[in-house]
Formats: C-alpha cells, sequence, structure tokens
C-alpha cells in the first residue's frame, strides 16, 4: 500500500491518479481519505505554531470602568442622616406648629351697617380660630380688629364679627379685601372685671408616622460557573466572572435600597389592600418635601442662575427658620449655571467668602473642598454645592427626557425634637432590630453544595444563591426647612 504524501512517479508528491495503474488497495486508501476531508496536496502542510496555536493571547487582565463609579448611594450619609435602629412597624416623630397663626379667608366678607362692622364667615378658618375679645390684623392694610362676636363657642365656629379697633368705620377693599385675605391673629384685649376667656389655643403638635419598608433581591450561580476562570482580575487576584456578578448585585441592592428612601411614597390603606400583605409603603425624601417643604421650579434650559432668584429662596429661608448653613445638591447643568453665577458675582463683589464658617466640615475649608463642595454665602446663608451623580446618570434622572428633580438643598443642622426637647438629626436612617438581630443590610448565601453552602434543604440543586434584604424608613424631620429644585 502506497504511503501519504510518498512520491510513487518522478516529481510527484501526491498519490498517483486514480487509474488502473494503481492497486485495489491504493484506491480505497485515497478514496477514504479524501471522502473524510483530508487534503493529499502540499498545502496540507502547516507550521507547528499554525497547528497547535502555540503563540499566547495578549489579553489585558484588567476590567475597564467606562462609566466611571456608577454607584449612586452616599447622599444620606452626606448630608448627615445617621443610623437608628427601630422595633416596631413604623416611626413616629412629633414637630411642633407655628406659635403665632395667620388664617386665609376665601368666603366673601360682609359689611355691617354704615360699615360700622365686617362680618368673616364661619366657613373661613379664622372663624374656628378665634373667639371675642381677639385681635386680628388684615396682613395687607396692616388694619386692626377686635372680635365683637362669634367665633369658636361652645364647640362650634360662628360668623365672625370684627370691629376696627380704633373705632372708625371698616371700608371695604382699604381695610379688608371683600373676596379674599389674610387676618393674623396678634393678642386680646379685655375690659376690667370681665372673665377669663373661655377657649384656649391648641399648641399645634403634629405627629407623623412612617411605615417601614422590605426592600430585597438575590443572585445565582451554578456551580460549573463557580468554577470557571476567565481572563480578567475581578480584584485580588481572583477570575472567577461570577465574583463580578455578584459584586455588581450587591452594589445595585444597596442603589436600590437608597433610591428607596429618596423616592418612596406611602400609600393610603384603602389602597394598599390590593398589594400583597396591604402594603402601606414609605415616605422617602422627595415625597416628604413635596408635602411639607419648599419647591422651587426651575426650567432645565433656564436653571437657576441669578442672585435675585437666589435671593428668592433666601426669603421663604427667613420664615421657616432654616439654619445659615445648606448643603445644595444638583445635576450639571445647574451646578455650572451657579459657578457662572457666583463668577459674575465675584467679579462685581456682589458675593463674598466665608472661610471661617464650615461647621459641616470641623470649620475646615480644605475638608469641604476635599469632599467635593464649593461654597459660597449670601445673605447670612453659606452655601455648599456639590454635583449629584444621581441626577446626572443618564439611566436615572440625568436622561434626556427626564426634568422632574434638578437639585435639593438640605439644612445642615440637628433640629430639637418637639416631645422630648432632645436634639436629633434632620435625616435619620431607621432600620429594625431587636436582640442583636439587625435588619439593616442581610446578606447570606445557600446553595446545593457549592462553594460549600448546603442549606438550601435539596442537595441535588446545582446553584449557590445570594440573598439581600434590608427593612429600613427615613425620617424627615423639618422638612420645611429643605428645598427642592423642580424642572417645569
Amino acid at each position: 500500500m502506497a504511503s501519504i504524501g510518498t512520491d510513487r512517479t518522478a516529481g510527484s508528491g501526491n498519490l498517483p491518479p486514480l487509474d488502473s495503474s494503481l492497486s485495489v488497495s491504493d484506491k480505497t486508501v485515497k478514496n477514504t481519505l479524501l471522502s473524510r476531508g483530508f487534503k493529499l496536496t502540499p498545502d496540507s502542510y502547516t507550521t507547528v505554531d499554525d497547528l497547535i496555536k502555540a503563540t499566547r493571547e495578549d489579553v489585558m487582565p484588567d476590567l475597564v470602568k467606562i462609566y466611571g463609579d456608577q454607584g449612586l448611594t452616599g447622599f444620606l450619609k452626606l448630608t448627615g442622616a445617621v443610623n437608628s435602629g427601630g422595633s416596631s412597624d413604623q416611626i413616629d416623630w412629633w414637630e411642633e406648629g407655628r406659635r403665632h397663626r395667620a388664617y386665609d379667608y376665601t368666603t366673601d366678607l360682609t359689611a355691617g351697617a354704615g360699615n360700622a362692622n365686617v362680618v368673616v364667615d364661619s366657613a373661613n378658618a379664622l372663624a374656628s380660630n378665634v373667639q371675642k375679645n381677639d385681635v386680628v390684623m388684615d396682613a395687607e392694610s396692616g388694619a386692626r380688629f377686635i372680635v365683637q362676636a362669634g367665633g369658636f363657642t361652645n364647640g362650634s365656629a360662628a360668623d365672625v364679627v370684627l370691629v376696627k379697633m380704633d373705632g372708625s368705620d371698616a371700608v371695604s377693599g382699604t381695610d379688608y379685601s371683600a373676596s379674599s385675605g389674610k387676618f393674623l391673629v396678634i393678642g386680646n384685649i379685655y375690659a376690667q372685671g370681665t372673665n377669663q376667656p373661655v377657649g384656649f389655643t391648641d399648641p399645634g403638635i403634629v405627629r407623623y408616622t412612617n411605615p417601614y419598608m422590605i426592600v430585597k433581591d438575590r443572585y445565582e450561580v451554578n456551580g460549573s460557573q463557580a468554577t470557571n476562570v476567565g481572563y480578567v482580575n475581578l480584584g485580588n487576584g481572583d477570575y472567577r466572572w461570577f465574583m463580578y456578578g455578584e459584586q455588581e448585585a450587591r452594589k445595585r441592592f444597596e442603589d436600590k435600597r437608597e433610591l428607596m428612601m429618596l423616592f418612596g411614597e406611602k400609600r393610603s390603606s384603602s389602597d394598599a389592600t390590593a398589594l400583597d400583605n396591604a402594603l402601606a409603603g414609605s415616605e422617602g425624601y422627595f415625597a416628604a418635601i413635596e408635602d411639607r417643604g419648599i419647591q422651587v421650579a426651575s426650567a432645565s434650559s433656564n436653571p437657576l442662575d441669578s442672585f435675585a432668584e437666589f435671593d428668592d429662596i433666601i426669603l421663604e429661608l427667613d420664615k421657616q427658620g432654616a439654619p445659615s448653613e445648606y448643603a445644595m445638591y444638583v445635576n450639571r447643568k445647574q451646578d455650572l449655571a451657579i459657578d457662572d453665577m457666583l463668577a459674575a458675582g465675584i467679579a462685581t463683589g456682589v458675593t463674598a467668602g466665608l472661610p471661617g464658617q464650615f461647621g459641616a466640615f470641623q470649620n475646615s475649608p480644605d475638608m469641604a473642598v476635599q469632599l467635593g463642595f464649593k461654597s459660597f454665602t449670601r445673605g447670612g446663608y453659606t452655601f455648599h454645592k456639590h454635583d449629584w451623580k444621581l441626577l446626572n446618570d443618564p439611566t436615572m434622572l440625568g436622561a434626556a427626557d427626564a426634568n422632574y428633580i434638578q437639585g435639593a438643598m438640605v439644612p445642615l443642622r440637628t433640629v430639637n425634637d418637639a416631645r422630648s426637647g432632645a436634639s436629633v438629626p434632620a435625616l435619620s436612617m431607621h432600620y429594625k432590630e431587636a436582640n442583636g438581630y439587625s435588619r439593616e443590610m442581610e446578606h447570606w448565601v445557600t446553595g446545593g453544595g457549592v462553594l460549600g453552602h448546603n442549606n438550601n434543604g435539596d442537595a441535588g440543586t446545582d446553584q449557590a444563591v445570594f440573598h439581600y434584604r434590608s427593612e429600613i424608613a427615613l425620617c424627615v424631620r423639618a422638612a420645611n426647612q429643605h428645598v427642592m429644585i423642580k424642572g417645569s
């Protein structure tokens, strides 16, 4: 039988052609090789490198993070929110009301005979909050009136009859508006020998509650993938791809946990019954500001970029008894607009720096800079500005069509609890715990022997499951002092 690649005729490197000169055995060998895809021409010979690919591929071992640090957590911690354990289904706190009151009137007022007095309809809030001999003042005109009759007596509200304190006639359109306005309650006045008032003013303590919410997630890997090794170093010399997946799952869970404390909302009890376990929801940071805080409208094409706009905010902060130091978290467009405003202001001497006022950063301007804050002062308030990744991420509120929130201004101080008198943080993150068991950030692994975890009750399951769980709630005290910059 002929050998493969051996000349049978002069100058030939192939098997002889299939002709009558070949023996039956030669023809059989050649036909068999051709049918199996073998080439019997010289190009069937190759180099050793091509044959076994001995050259090592030059694969870079680093995982390139083309989007930088994608973590969204950190806002609550940087703004001073502290962790606190709880052992109930909700957190409760009390906040004081206004010591002095002002009441809007929207129902038409009626002038008395010869303008001797003015009658405030009982449908107005004033009727439920004043009594005879109280003194009120029109907020616009400054005219003072004495309650001659009506108000809250015998457990019900009656039409309030007001007479001017100086004894002159009450003139509609001059001393008060015939349609709408505001009366300020400034005091009372009694004649000699008269009895004490029959009613009293409620202190206005307000109770707030916020239920806890449970946030969960998981990640799975089967036994085969848990042992596969790749080219990329995922940290500390570990080249197992599932490790990256688990790390991302954990970080994504941490982001979800904080996002729920920012965007969560409470549900009414009737609406909650349609969901599993009658979910009550939980009030997040932005819901609290929308309900009780200061909201500033700003267009994405024209963000806050003038001192006049900041002055309007400062005037509102004054009304709310706000502290003198604020952290501003804004999107990039708003951030640049403020930088331009400050640059122009410094050039004209409008603003001034207060290097000694960095109370939130241990009075250290260097620490503020290290944390990425730029600070400026206006009208006695110091603002520490910082960009907010949540508002810049294109998969979150940085999307091209996302214009819901452009920034927030957070007071940097503690507040006094109206119930206990203790000094407490304006923001606090609460989690469930009892007897050493904490549900702040739970993590455990189950598996059918994979990675040594054999605790899921089914030894035949070829997987490891990573579980994450947290039961948390956010407490926003003094929400009236927080500012939300909204898109329009």
